[in-house]
């Protein structure tokens, strides 16, 4: 199972100083020393902390799968189209979260969603959803073009007791009606290494998209040691569900 390791808070580190440490490009570098499969960044709208150059950067030097996550916006699209990363994941983006608190409402913004894929495309880039757990986010999904989805996890990492079994079963849902239509499936948001192994376990996913709990894991074991024991959990648990 492919696991793609978010970057942005090293960044958000960086930013708060407004400096240049830590530098983005090293920390995906001993990522992928630690077993990474791929690494995500979200240029937002506003800033915060990927910037241009780090993109720039990233796709000059990451040898494995970078993903693009950003917002269906024409400058996006264009930024996008230039970099030409190995995946585009289309994410909702609001100025006042703290960090992408669901997924796309792929039903009211189904023309615009429709027309960032089919400009994606144009330059041979695949594109993936970040979807609530919901099979008309899936179906939408397939019908509009999608490439594959990734299924937003982040209610079952906040919930507890039954309610935790009752989201996880709309993830695990969510997961074989995607596949059943066709779709590459990967997960993530709000996964952990306490919480991870029963989203691991589902079978069929491609991979889990994971960022807060890598870094701030790090901060105490170093980056790579953090990503080595986050990929040692999904393969001692996945696909046995």
């Amino acid at each position: 199972m492919l696991l793609g390791v978010n970057i942005d808070h090293v960044a958000t580190i960086r930013q708060a100083r407004g400096g240049v440490d830590p530098e983005p490009v090293m920390a995906a570098t001993l990522a992928i020393l630690g077993g990474a499969d791929g690494i995500t960044v979200h240029l937002r709208e506003d800033r915060r902390h990927i910037q241009d150059r780090d993109v720039r950067l990233l796709r000059e030097f990451v040898s494995v799968e970078f993903n693009l996550e950003m917002a269906a916006t024409p400058e996006m699209i264009g930024i996008a189209r230039r970099i030409k990363p190995d995946l585009v994941t289309l994410v909702p983006e609001k100025r006042q979260e703290l960090t992408t608190e669901g997924g796309l409402d792929v039903r009211s913004q189904k023309r615009a969603i429709q027309g960032a894929i089919e400009k994606i495309h144009a330059a041979r880039i695949p594109v993936s959803l970040f979807i609530n757990p919901e099979g008309e986010s899936v179906d939408l999904a397939r019908e509009i073009g999608a490439d594959m989805v990734e299924i937003h996890t982040g209610m079952y990492a906040d919930a507890r007791g039954r309610t935790k079994d009752r989201e996880l079963s709309r993830v695990a849902e969510a997961v074989r009606r995607a596949l059943d239509a066709g779709l590459l499936v990967n997960a993530g948001h709000g996964l952990n290494y306490q919480n991870v192994s029963r989203i691991a376990a589902l079978e069929g996913l491609r991979g889990l998209y994971i960022g807060h709990s890598i870094v701030s894991r790090a901060v105490f074991v170093g980056l790579e040691r953090a990503v080595r024991e986050m990929k040692e959990i999904l393969t001692d648990t996945g696909g046995r569900i």
